[in-house]
């Protein structure tokens, strides 16, 4: 199985626009007549395009997207947005051809112009950050619904327009998905949107055309060194979100030097968040119960300002999540004591975040959780969280991915064994990458950290999984890291069905733990 790509939410109704008048709003030369074409859409890749599309040509890894323009008008497209080099390549496909010097660069503004975005009357609000964004942009979505607001979000799981949702193949939407799912949203009254933004959605232009009214910032820590030279590099990408070119307003939080840094780059103003009694910061968070199920904290902020809520997840670090959202709102002008209210009249605030620290057993045996943290910050927080509610003890189950920053997979190794009494390792996509050898520097790190420490090497993750269960037993836990949500592995390009979820809960079932 290869998988199908997952279906964008597009209008239902677009508003055609003329060709004409977007070469002229662009200042695109133009090969070709376009006499009285109007456009209603945005392609990006030719197997997307519609009837009434602009089709966008880039230069990829393997070939230029202008290669299938001819694919694109049989599918529908009017006209050919590309280079000079696609202008060449797509002579003779049949289709008027607007040119400028980079696409990609001017495909989140074209996209917008094309869905008028700007007069979506939606708040819109960002979250970046290494660990914690979809959980924000969740959290986000829940309140807004409990505070009687039409919602729609978009993040590393799925997109969703009130219960009407698609799975996601990007963490952030390419520039036109992300404009056509917002014009979607303004078809069906949605009055705030949550989305959760990656740094190389920032690099590489998907969410250019849009000014969110709210950014929001977690935390940064080592991950994606594949894609950015260093850290620093990688904090600068994140950096641009913080900039009045893509965002009027942030919230910081600032439990590390990262979060100071953003606060003094940023070129917008700024409110801060911290979880530490230490840091000076505009908003407080303090954890004042931690259970398996829950988390209570009280949220201080300027003014006597307070509320005091829970959120049904594990974890100081979802508390910090969940305050980051309440400030974001209230920055957006939503007020705090109506915030209060509804999440008192609900006994606290009402979210599920799918494959997130996401417990799937029942109430007897071991403790089961599906997690989809797969950085060093991510394993040492979510094992801390877990250990501090386990009686007996954690055994963790993870792999690397393939084809992605190897700079981590020590550390992995190393923290897992740290954290945990056992450690299981196993594939998790190695992709084109030996799966033999992704293993074996997960157990170098880790034997590194802690030599006598309890390792499994099992790479099929199904017989992992089921050998970490026969170890366990009533009163210990067990996190399977790295899955969460999603329903494939991935080896050599092929996505073969697997959810760790689903699986997880039949092996407790055939075990006599869950009904």
């Amino acid at each position: 199985m290869t998988g199908s790509p997952p279906t964008a939410l597009r209008p239902q109704h677009p508003s055609p626009r003329s060709l004409r008048g977007l070469a002229e709003e662009f200042g695109f030369e133009v090969r070709g007549e376009l006499g009285d074409l109007e456009v209603s859409g945005v392609g990006l890749a030719s197997g997307s395009v519609r009837a009434g599309d602009l089709y966008v040509g880039v230069p990829g890894r393997n070939a230029h997207g202008a290669q299938f323009a001819g694919a694109a008008r049989e599918s529908g497209a009017v006209a050919l947005l590309t280079d000079e080099t696609g202008a060449s390549i797509a002579e003779g496909a049949g289709l008027p051809v607007l040119v400028t010097a980079d696409a990609r660069s001017a495909l989140g503004s074209v996209a917008a112009w094309i869905h008028r975005t700007e007069e979506n009357p939606a708040s819109t609000f960002a979250v970046t950050g290494t660990n914690g964004k979809t959980s924000v942009v969740y959290l986000l979505y829940g309140i807004l619904r409990q505070l009687g607001v039409t919602a729609g979000l978009t993040s590393t799981a799925e997109r969703r327009i009130g219960d009407e949702a698609v799975t996601s193949s990007l963490t952030t939407p390419e520039a036109s998905e992300l404009h056509a799912l917002l014009a979607r949203m303004r078809e069906v009254d949605v009055r705030a949107v949550a989305i959760e933004v990656s740094a190389q959605a920032l690099s590489r232009h998907r969410v250019d055309g849009l000014v969110f009214d709210v950014a929001g910032f977690t935390n940064l820590s080592h991950d994606h060194l594949d894609d950015y030279a260093d850290l620093d590099q990688y904090f600068e990408a994140k950096r641009e979100l913080f900039q009045p070119e893509r965002a009027r307003r942030g919230v910081v939080t600032v439990d590390s030097a990262w979060g100071d840094r953003l606060v003094a780059e940023s070129r917008i103003p700024v409110t801060t968040l911290t979880t530490t009694s230490e840091r000076a910061a505009d908003w407080r968070v303090t954890v004042l119960d931690e259970q398996a199920a829950f988390t209570v904290f009280a949220l201080e902020g300027p003014d006597g300002r307070r509320i005091e809520t829970k959120v049904p997840l594990l974890g100081w670090y979802m508390a910090a999540n969940a305050a980051l959202a309440i400030v974001m709102l209230t920055e957006a002008g939503y007020d705090l004591d109506r915030i209060a209210a509804v999440l008192e009249r609900d006994g606290g605030i009402d979210a599920y975040i799918p494959g997130r620290a996401e417990r799937i057993s029942g109430d007897r045996g071991p403790v089961v959780y599906i997690d989809y943290g797969h950085s060093p910050d991510a394993f040492l927080q979510t094992l801390g969280a877990i250990r501090r509610v386990t009686e007996g003890r954690v055994i963790m189950l993870f792999g690397a991915d393939g084809d992605r920053d190897t700079t981590k997979r020590a550390e992995m190794g190393a923290i897992a064994a740290r954290g945990s009494d056992v450690v299981v390792i196993t594939d998790f996509h190695p992709r084109n990458e030996d799966p033999a050898a992704i293993r074996a520097a997960l157990i170098a790190g880790a034997r590194e950290a802690v030599p006598d420490r309890e390792i499994h090497e099992i790479p099929d993750p199904r017989a992992a999984f089921r050998a970490a269960l026969a170890l366990a037993q009533d009163g210990d836990a067990i996190l399977y890291a790295g899955p969460g949500h999603e329903d494939y592995h991935e080896v050599k390009g092929v996505k073969i069905p697997y959810s760790a979820r689903e699986d997880s809960k039949q092996a407790l079932r055939d075990a006599g733990w869950l009904s």
